[in-house]
């Protein structure tokens, strides 16, 4: 007769209860250090309190969200290159590292070598894994588990292609942000998550691929394994916009990461207040990369060369720098291409320096101070202000878009009249704080700001929703990572802006990072068979020559078209998708948000923006199609595909829209028009 000990679940839920308890010590231990005595100063007890306290909120045990996921039964023990272990040793496989008091790990973390056979193992190369277990759960609570004996070819447990449990996570319906998949992370996804952090990775993914939550995933593993490094250098995660950051922004925690800023381009580039738009062919114009040169010209055309010797007063004696002298200083300068802040500040030195040299051919044996007194002698400062005046970035970014003539000298062979015509304001601005600078101006701020003095470089950068981003928007960023590296997300065919990426190759170039090696997932896991192959009918029309996604799915979901008399036809779709466990979204044109906002509130049912967090009482998203980009809900209700189509200024972008919000549902979609649909979709 079996005893419950017997019954491997209970042992399971035994080891997790364990694993719970030893990280409750864990964090009590570190709530208990006393740091009177260890710290010198209160700045060094301000850091170490800090460190401290982020250590805290790392150690938080959630209770809703698995300790571990999973199990690895080695075969026989690790080589040289995973020491720890001894034969037959078993690893749990979860969200963080859990010791018992003895210091032995009870819970691995998922980004340590010996854990990434749980995502990579397989009958073909089972990577000396004998068994592969994973746990099923219910609101925090061990309910499943599911095992795969790799290294036994004649053992069917292990020949599923798919896993049950691993399916049911896939698919499980959500309420709140998105969730972290490290339970759930395929073979060539852990791939991009763990290639190096030396290197440039851009991936294009369709609809339901992953690729965003492949990208937080890699931030997390560069943090594990690079820590000191991005400690130092930092990290950051860009977004389109502030609903999509607030969609993510609880994946990273969730995995212990608590220290990576999240912001969207506008956010970098925020010299200046946003207060105007561009029509598109202005916004093109001004994204595009030739304006970088046509600032540079700009900005150095305030350089003149000196036609004035500079004659340095000190005590009884004069000394003389002649023009021609002076000239060959600047030309150096110029030559040396280094940033026009840079070079202003080494112009007075080297001024400086031709003055000492004269000092020691006269017998004088002056040092580095007499060298910085004459730097700061008033007719050298007076020569520097006249040859290397300074320049404020947003007052000549200002002048070249009120200046005609301004703009035509150093534009020439750039960009032709009509472009030149585009970009000049109909109203010129008194001053900087009144102009009315749009968020493509902005981007030039940046770009004249970095020519002047070097924008601070981290030690990564994720880059998400990337396709939508101008040439000149890329090199913003790049700045931000020319020393580090990048990780590019994106999808050509969600590219919705004029100025929308055409090649992966071209972005890499004007991020900086030509090296970048591009990868593609196909494999969708989210978005349903029959929904993401009736989107793929606009992809001949919208990205010629991309891979359609293809679905992975066992459970097919559902989709439907309906054609529909009115808004209460719409209301009653979605009331009918409410039924069903997880969220809503109800996604339309822009302009028909507000009539079925209204009609939503006269059927007194309750909804949300994009951003704000669902509930179990609020499960309703009201979602305008510029704003769809990125986010997921379990159900969706898209309202008329042709409005969302003609709410775009050309017909191209239209149609890539209308593929964003077809692929916006995990679940079930439903279709509702009252006007034709788009020929596209026949």
């Amino acid at each position: 007769m079996s005893t419950p000990t017997d019954d491997p679940l209970v042992r399971e839920r035994s080891h997790l209860a364990a694993s719970r308890a030893a990280l409750r010590a864990m964090r009590e231990d570190v709530e208990s250090l006393d740091i009177k005595d260890v710290t010198a100063n209160w700045v060094n007890a301000e850091v170490l309190a800090r460190q401290i306290d982020e250590r805290i909120k790392a150690l938080a045990d959630l209770s809703d969200t698995p300790l571990f996921f999973g199990r690895l039964d080695y075969l026989h023990a690790p080589g040289a290159e995973q020491a720890e272990g001894a034969e037959g040793e078993r690893f749990y496989i979860g969200r963080r590292h859990v010791h018992d008091a003895d210091g032995d790990p009870m819970v691995i973390d998922w980004r340590a070598p010996v854990s990434q056979p749980f995502y990579r193992a397989s009958k073909k190369d089972p990577m000396d894994v004998g068994l592969r277990r994973r746990f099923g759960y219910t609101g925090g609570g061990l309910t499943a588990y599911e095992d795969e004996h790799l290294s036994d070819p004649a053992d069917p447990s292990g020949a599923a292609a798919t896993s049950k449990l691993l399916q049911q996570e896939i698919e499980r319906p959500r309420v709140g942000p998105m969730r972290d998949i490290v339970a759930t992370i395929q073979p060539e996804q852990d791939e991009i998550v763990r290639s190096g952090l030396g290197g440039t990775v851009c991936v294009q993914g369709g609809p339901g691929t992953g690729k965003t939550a492949v990208g937080l995933h890699r931030v997390a593993y560069l943090l594990y394994a690079h820590r000191e490094r991005l400690a130092r250098t930092g990290t950051l995660v860009i977004g389109p916009n502030r609903s999509f950051l607030h969609y993510i922004e609880q994946v990273l925690p969730a995995l212990g990461e608590l220290t990576v800023r999240q912001a969207t381009v506008d956010d970098l580039v925020d010299h200046v207040e946003v207060r105007g738009t561009d029509d598109a062919a202005a916004a093109i114009v001004k994204g595009d990369a030739r304006m970088a040169q046509v600032l540079r010209r700009a900005l150095y055309s305030h350089v003149t060369l000196p036609t004035e010797p500079v004659v340095v007063v000190r005590g009884s004696r004069r000394w003389r720098v002649p023009a021609y002298e002076l000239e060959d200083i600047v030309r150096q300068l110029l030559d040396r291409d280094i940033r026009y802040g840079a070079a202003r500040e080494a112009l007075p030195q080297r001024i400086a320096h031709a003055v000492l040299v004269q000092m020691e051919r006269s017998g004088e044996a002056p040092d580095d101070r007499v060298q910085d007194a004459v730097a700061r002698n008033s007719a050298v400062k007076a020569a520097v202000k006249q040859v290397w005046p300074v320049v404020d970035p947003a007052k000549l970014v200002l002048r070249l878009l009120t200046d005609a003539d301004f703009l035509a000298e150093h534009a020439e062979g750039i960009l032709d009249e009509d472009e030149q015509k585009t970009i000049l304001w109909a109203k010129p601005a008194r001053s900087v704080k009144s102009a009315r600078w749009s968020a493509a101006d902005a981007v030039l701020v940046d770009e004249a700001t970095d020519l002047i003095q070097r924008t601070h470089s981290l030690g990564h950068v994720v880059l998400d929703e990337a396709q939508d981003l101008s040439p000149m928007q890329y090199r913003a960023v790049g700045r931000r990572c020319t020393t580090g590296s990048a990780t590019v997300l994106g999808d050509l065919a969600q590219g919705t802006t004029p100025w929308a990426t055409r090649s992966w190759d071209e972005a890499l170039t004007h991020l900086g990072k030509t090296d970048g090696v591009v990868e593609e997932l196909t494999a969708g896991f989210r978005v349903p068979t029959d929904v993401i192959t009736y989107a793929s009918r606009l992809l001949p029309h919208i990205a010629p020559g991309l891979t359609p996604v293809a679905s992975v799915r066992e459970n097919p979901g559902f989709f439907e078209v309906r054609a529909v008399d009115g808004t209460a036809e719409v209301v009653a779709a979605c009331e009918e998708l409410l039924r069903n466990e997880g969220s809503t979204g109800l996604i339309a044109a822009d302009a028909r948000i507000p009539a079925l906002a209204e009609a939503l509130t006269a059927a007194g049912i309750g909804y949300l923006a994009p951003g704000e967090e669902t509930t179990e009482e609020t499960r309703l998203t009201l979602v305008p199609a510029s704003l769809a980009k990125g986010l997921e809900y379990d159900y969706v209700v898209l309202d008329e595909p042709q409005a969302v189509v003609d709410g775009e200024p050309d017909e191209r972008t239209g149609l890539r829209r209308l593929y964003v919000t077809l692929t916006r549902a995990v679940s079930g979609l439903i279709v509702t028009h009252a006007a034709p649909l788009p020929p596209q979709l026949d």
